[in-house]
């Protein structure tokens, strides 16, 4: 599944970095937890839960159907 899940960050850092920011895959946990670490603008930004939880988390589950959830470390 981690393959499938940096395939798919792949797709979204574009839009990510668009905006000064990026995302880092952390761990993909055996339960389906995918880890992501925010980089540059989207590291502390009020708008980061919902990057993680609308934006990046919607995804995977739309293209992965093992992932159970994303959290930000």
């Amino acid at each position: 599944m981690q393959e499938e899940v940096v395939k798919i960050l792949d797709k979204i850092k574009p839009g990510l970095q668009a905006d000064g920011g990026d995302v880092e895959l952390v761990e993909v946990t055996e339960d389906g937890v995918v880890k992501v670490k925010l980089l540059g603008a989207c590291q502390g930004c009020p708008m980061s839960t919902l990057t993680v939880k609308n934006g990046i988390e919607r995804t995977l589950k739309e293209h992965i159907p093992g992932v159970k959830e994303v959290q930000q470390v």
